[in-house]
């Protein structure tokens, strides 16, 4: 109790030194407010040594990061590789982690019967939040107004972007690899995703005798990954931090008001989608509130910082199994949200198409945004959970709604503040989805080893 309280103290102090920094700073005193945000953080390092959690060791880098941004940009701008590194070592595992998880949790547990069952609750789930996310983003955008009254730059062109955005027809052929080693060398999640469940089938099917000798070795094969998963982790505070160090030291701080509005009426958005959708849900299917936070709050933190749901992938995985979520359940449901249940962007590719309109002084009718939102439905579906992908998605629907390119190429000057936000919650919606599947198959247990917690 007595280290609790001493380490309460060392957190709330540096808090307060770092917010006394910023707002000195603010004042127009930049030196003795970087001395105090920099005591601030040393407090929190402090803190983090008496207690170490991979959660607040990330949030400590994120702050130094920014700290970095700020008063040393030339040196933060030489940090981009430590980042680049951290998602390498995330790309090395996370094919051969599905394989083995999802193959294992098959052909190991005999859940094929179960495994068309558990995928369309979780399509139809995916489709309901999605829609309910773009539907929200939709009205928020209407409301706020943000984009209308901006400046354009001037050296842009205003012709649409011409982008085709892909039939149904094209997005059901491209679930499918035609070649599995193209698949894991591009990193497509949903196509290595439905080849371990194909592959887990057809090994299900074979007797006891031929099947057991190659369920053994891709057993070993996923503990073997998941502990190299915690050996990556390790990394992840000092990615966060060189992650934000970079985009604050390169982009300035000052070059995000412009658009401050945007950013303020998406995460107002977020939170409001968060309190009347996600957690009304969790609470419908008896979902541990509490616990779901304490296992969700590490591999959401790793998505805010590196703007990266792959980054985050192996751990929030880890976590749900280890929150009660069959592994059979986890390997599936969560990499194919990834394509599908993208809750984050559907809220802010609405928010980004109303906003674009509104910047070119395009007053869209309810027809009009009623066919963007379509748009935007269908051509969000594959995507990949990388850095920037929620804007492909919005070029690649421009030219249907006839949007110009201008307000687009602006939105990038935020895009990276507001991809924080985007990615926590595309991290923190599957998990959601994971555990509630796993509710309604009646097989959400209680976790055999406790999840951290958030202090």
């Amino acid at each position: 109790m007595k280290g609790n309280r001493y380490f309460l103290s060392f957190v709330l102090a540096g808090a307060a030194l770092w917010l006394s920094g910023a707002t000195t700073a603010l004042l127009g005193q930049p030196s003795p407010g970087a001395v105090l945000r920099c005591c601030g953080i040393a407090l929190a390092c402090a803190a983090a040594l008496r207690r170490p959690s991979l959660l607040f060791w990330t949030l400590v880098a994120m702050f130094a990061g920014v700290e970095l941004g700020v008063d040393a940009p030339h040196a933060a701008a030489q940090t981009h590789f430590l980042g680049e590194l951290f998602l390498r070592l995330i790309r090395m595992i996370v094919a051969p982690l599905l394989f083995a998880s999802i193959t294992t949790g098959i052909a190991g547990h005999s859940q094929l019967r179960s495994i068309g069952r558990v995928a369309l609750k979780a399509l139809v789930y995916f489709e309901i939040v999605t829609t309910l996310g773009l539907l929200m983003g939709a009205v928020a955008m209407n409301l706020a107004g943000a984009g209308w009254g901006v400046a354009l730059p001037v050296a842009t062109d205003a012709s649409p972007v011409v982008q085709a955005v892909q039939s149904w027809q094209q997005v059901l052929v491209n679930l499918f690899p035609e070649n599995i080693a193209q698949a894991v060398a591009q990193n497509q999640i949903l196509q290595v995703a439905i080849f371990s469940v194909l592959f887990g089938a057809a090994l299900a099917m074979l007797p006891d005798a031929k099947r057991a000798p190659l369920v053994s070795v891709l057993q070993s094969l996923a503990e073997t990954m998941f502990q190299m998963t915690r050996f990556i982790m390790l990394l992840a505070p000092v990615a966060a931090g060189a992650a934000l160090a970079y985009t604050v030291g390169g982009m300035g701080l000052a070059t995000l008001l412009p658009l401050a509005k945007l950013a303020v009426a998406y995460y107002a958005t977020l939170a409001a989608f968060l309190l009347l959708v996600q957690i009304p849900t969790l609470l419908l299917f008896r979902v541990p509130l509490r616990r779901f936070i304490a296992a969700v709050s590490e591999p959401a933190a790793i998505g805010f910082a590196t703007t990266t749901s792959e980054a985050a992938l192996p751990l929030a995985m880890e976590r749900m199994e280890e929150f009660g979520v069959p592994r059979w359940i986890v390997s599936f449901v969560i990499p194919t949200g990834y394509s599908f249940n993208l809750t984050g962007s559907s809220v802010y590719v609405a928010m980004a198409a109303i906003f674009c309109a509104q910047a070119a002084g395009i007053h869209l009718t309810a027809g009009q945004e009623a066919t963007a939102l379509i748009t935007l439905m269908l051509a969000s579906k594959g995507i990949a959970g990388v850095p920037r992908s929620s804007l492909v998605v919005l070029m690649a629907t421009a030219s249907a709604i006839h949007l110009p390119a201008a307000p687009i190429l602006l939105i990038l000057g935020i895009d990276a503040l507001m991809d924080m936000g985007r990615t926590l919650m595309n991290v923190v919606g599957n998990c959601i989805a994971a555990a509630i599947v796993a509710r309604s198959e009646n097989v959400l247990v209680s976790p055999a080893i406790a999840v951290p917690q958030l202090l």
